[in-house]
């Protein structure tokens, strides 16, 4: 028994890993994107052991669903939330994850649920910029927020903004299993200053 609950843990375990990881966007100048990580194939079972069964362990209480963090519309830093250094929050965004850019900067996700025109919009008007489209298919959008110092800096501080419905698509799918809402039209990236976090 405890060998077929192992094995369901397994694969449990290598059909998350296998679900859609979020990756930062744009790459940097230049460079082509990583290749995905190779895959390992699942290791053999190994034949069951019979034994009397244990007695199973009482069940814990399914812990409640929690809702996705929300980022105020003020940009006041908030527990758990980045501090952005000022840069301007779309109202609603949810917080999905940060990853780390280098040199000091972090790249930022917020999902939206703004259609992608909508959003550069709303962007254009905080900033007071155009910005540049950076790609047709998909769109995608950014918007730099400093000056870019090759020295000191790995990306341009910027706001991208990414339409994840294009081509049909659903939506970016929430990494929160079970939060509302399950997709997000828009994602906006965000990359910090030096030092900001």
């Amino acid at each position: 028994m405890r060998g077929f609950i192992g094995i369901c843990g397994f694969v449990l375990m290598t059909t998350m890993a296998g679900a859609q990881a979020p990756q930062p966007f744009p790459s940097p100048r230049g460079s082509q994107p990583a290749p995905p990580p190779p895959q390992t194939p699942a290791p053999t079972p190994a034949p069951p052991v019979t034994r009397a069964p244990a007695p199973a362990p009482p069940a814990a209480a399914p812990a409640a669903a929690q809702p996705a963090p929300q980022a105020p519309a003020a940009n006041a830093p908030t527990p758990g939330l980045p501090d952005l250094g000022g840069i301007p929050l779309y109202p609603n965004a949810v917080y999905l994850t940060s990853y780390d850019a280098g040199r000091g900067q972090r790249f930022h996700l917020y999902g939206v649920l703004l259609p992608f025109a909508d959003a550069v919009t709303f962007y254009r008007t905080a900033l007071k910029t155009r910005g540049d489209e950076l790609f047709s298919s998909p769109p995608t959008h950014q918007f730099e927020i400093g000056r870019f110092r090759e020295a000191d800096m790995a990306f341009p501080p910027s706001v991208t903004v990414k339409d994840y419905t294009f081509g049909g698509s659903a939506g970016y799918l929430n990494p929160t299993i079970g939060a509302q809402p399950e997709r997000f039209p828009t994602i906006v990236q965000i990359v910090t200053l030096p030092g900001a976090q």
